[in-house]
């Protein structure tokens, strides 16, 4: 429900015609930090556009943390490499060009670096997730982004930046 709300409002405050954020052959460069319970991530990824609703792209990130367990201090890193792919509702739901809302799925390795003799539930391992975003272009190459979605190195969200090439 959230989802259309947000939808009618851009919808209400652009009254511009739509047109696809992402020509199919573009390509766009995010970077940013993400939300999380362990250390704050940071990442940058790359978008393509496949057809002039979809992207497909590519992110890495990084994160470190430390925790305590049983008095004694652990130190981490994780690092994630992951793909995804995102439909941008632009053209469906007539949304203004300088605004970009998008829905996709993601799946990736998340590599953490567990310190020897611990013995908490920490493993690497592949993460399958689903997220909802949201652009805003300030200009025709730059761009502020937010996203909400789980099963990445950053898995509450992301905000950042966007560079369209």
């Amino acid at each position: 429900m959230k989802k259309i709300l947000f939808a009618v409002c851009i919808l209400f405050v652009s009254g511009l015609s739509a047109q696809s954020p992402i020509e199919v052959g573009q390509g766009q460069i995010n970077a940013g930090f993400g939300l999380s319970n362990y250390g704050l991530p940071v990442y940058v990824g790359f978008d393509y556009g496949v057809h002039e609703d979809i992207t497909a792209g590519a992110e890495f990130s990084y994160r470190s943390y430390n925790e305590n367990l049983v008095g004694v201090k652990y130190d981490f890193s994780i690092l994630g490499f992951s793909a995804n792919c995102n439909y941008h509702f632009n053209t469906l739901l007539d949304i203004a060009p300088e605004f970009d809302v998008y829905g996709g799925a993601n799946i990736g390795f998340y590599s953490w670096s567990s310190p020897s003799g611990y013995k908490g539930n920490r493993t690497s391992g592949l993460g399958l997730g689903l997220q909802i975003g949201g652009r805003y272009y300030f200009n025709d190459k730059l761009g502020a982004n937010l996203e909400l979605g789980g099963g990445n190195a950053s898995s509450g969200g992301k905000i950042g930046i966007s560079i369209r090439l």
